[in-house]
This record gives C-alpha cells, sequence and structure tokens, in this order.
C-alpha cells in the first residue's frame, strides 16, 4: 500500500481557522499559521486561563492542542514574548509576563537618570497627594471610553528619587474595575503600580499610547515638583489598554528633564 502524505501546513491551517471563525458568516482570514497559534494563545491570556506570573504549556503540548508543528508554536511565542506579553526562562518553561518582573517593570516607564541607566536609582519613592471619587470630565470620559459624568477615581501623586521630585502624575481610572482602591492602599504597596492593579485587581495593562510635549511649569508643576515656575518640563500623556484593548488609565505625567532624560529604545 502507499504510505499516505505527510500533513502538509495547507492541511494544519484548517482546525486554526475554524478555531478563529467568530460567525458562520465570517470569511476566514488567511494569515500565517504561526499568527493564527499567535492569536489563539492571546485569546487564553485575554480568558484568564494562564494568570501572571504562571507557567503556560510547553511548546509540545500546545502543538498538540493546536494540531501543528513545534516550530510553529515557538514562532507564535517568540512574538509574544518579544512584545513582554511571554517571559522565557531557560530551563524552566515560559511563564505569563506580570509587572513584578524587573524587566517588565520599566517597559513604560521612559525616564532615564543623566548619570546611570534605567532603574539604576531604584524604586521611586512615592507620595500620593490625593485619591478620590470624582465625575469623569468630557476628555477623561472619551479618553476611557466612558461616559460623561460618570465616576473614576483620579489620583495626584510625586515621584522622586534620592529625596528629590521628579515626576508629578495625575492618573484616572474607572471606578468599577478598582473598587476598594485608596490612597493608603497605593503608598502601601512596595512594587510596581501595575503590579497592583494585576495582583489585587485583577486588571493587567499590555500596551500603552502616549503623546509628549514640552510645556512650561505652571503653578501646581512648580510647587510639587519644587522647580521654579515656568521652568522647561515634558508632559506626557498615556492611555493603558488590557488584553482586551479596554482603555483602564489615563496618566498625565509632569517629567523634570534638569537631570533625567526621556528614552525610547526603537527595534
Amino acid at each position: 500500500m502507499p504510505t499516505p502524505p505527510e500533513t502538509s501546513p495547507e492541511r494544519e491551517l484548517t482546525p486554526v481557522v475554524d478555531a478563529v471563525s467568530t460567525s458562520s458568516n465570517a470569511t476566514p482570514a488567511f494569515s500565517p499559521l504561526y499568527q493564527q497559534i499567535k492569536g489563539l494563545i492571546l485569546g487564553s491570556l485575554r480568558s484568564g486561563e494562564w494568570k501572571p506570573g504562571e507557567v503556560i504549556p510547553s511548546e509540545i503540548e500546545l502543538a498538540a492542542r493546536f494540531r501543528v508543528s513545534q516550530g510553529t508554536v515557538r514562532k507564535a511565542i517568540d512574538e509574544l514574548a518579544a512584545e513582554n506579553l511571554l517571559l522565557r526562562r531557560q530551563g524552566k518553561g515560559t511563564f505569563v509576563a506580570t509587572h513584578a518582573e524587573q524587566q517588565v517593570q520599566f517597559r513604560f516607564l521612559r525616564l532615564v537618570p543623566n548619570s546611570g541607566a534605567r532603574g539604576s536609582e531604584g524604586p521611586a519613592q512615592r507620595d500620593i497627594v490625593e485619591c478620590r471619587r470624582t465625575r469623569a470630565s468630557t476628555d477623561v470620559a472619551k479618553a476611557l471610553a466612558l461616559r460623561s459624568g460618570d465616576t473614576v477615581l483620579q489620583i495626584r501623586r510625586v515621584l522622586g528619587f534620592g529625596g528629590v521630585p521628579v515626576i508629578l502624575e495625575d492618573i484616572w481610572l474607572p471606578a468599577t474595575p478598582f473598587k476598594g482602591l485608596t490612597a493608603e492602599r497605593m503608598a502601601s504597596y512596595k512594587g510596581p503600580t501595575y503590579a497592583l492593579f494585576e495582583t489585587e485587581f485583577n486588571v493587567r495593562m499590555v500596551r500603552a499610547e502616549e503623546k509628549i510635549r514640552a510645556i512650561s511649569a505652571a503653578d501646581i508643576h512648580a510647587e510639587l515638583l519644587g522647580v521654579a515656575l515656568g521652568t522647561p518640563l515634558l508632559s506626557v500623556e498615556r492611555i493603558a489598554y488590557t488584553y482586551q484593548s479596554e482603555p483602564m488609565e489615563l496618566r498625565r505625567g509632569y517629567y523634570r528633564t534638569d537631570t533625567h532624560h526621556y528614552q525610547n529604545d526603537m527595534n
């Protein structure tokens, strides 16, 4: 009898396309197979099948699950690791990235001291100026995909290094996902703020959009940052998103640039 032909990439594609179709009328998008596997793994991350810090199934197990080659799974995982969503540990496996990890902590922090590398100053000292529930203004509601007047949590804090205030931040969060968040809770948490959101509120920020411009220090900036009125500052507005592309944080930061600079490494 003739030997049955080996499974071809086209034959591998069929179950994956079926798995990602959202309706019977949807036209399958014939993206590369590893991209489809990446989408399925991302779907498991979104659903919470694997929590931050947990190990995910091995490449062999995922290949069997999705009925594709191990190489296809590896390529998908490589991309997710490059995007800081997964973390490979030699000899231990692949883990869901968490903001508690050193290499992830500084993913959204681009401020670097002029005299050292990012993170060389150690953790920032955090002074929570206020943390209160309020109604979303029109611009805040738009940024967070809320209705104007919806309840949000507004936080103002100052971050310093070596006793010197460097960053003033105004943060807005939708109230419902962050029920129970207080100034005391933020002040007592020793890890990164995004790790607090992740571990205690099950909200994981995975990407962000930023707008950067130069401004002059107004009264509130001068007072809280200890600079003269009119001092040049860097204004950074960030909207952070979850796996589901839900905007979960609007953050407006005002950065001193006399001792620090903004650094963005582009590959």
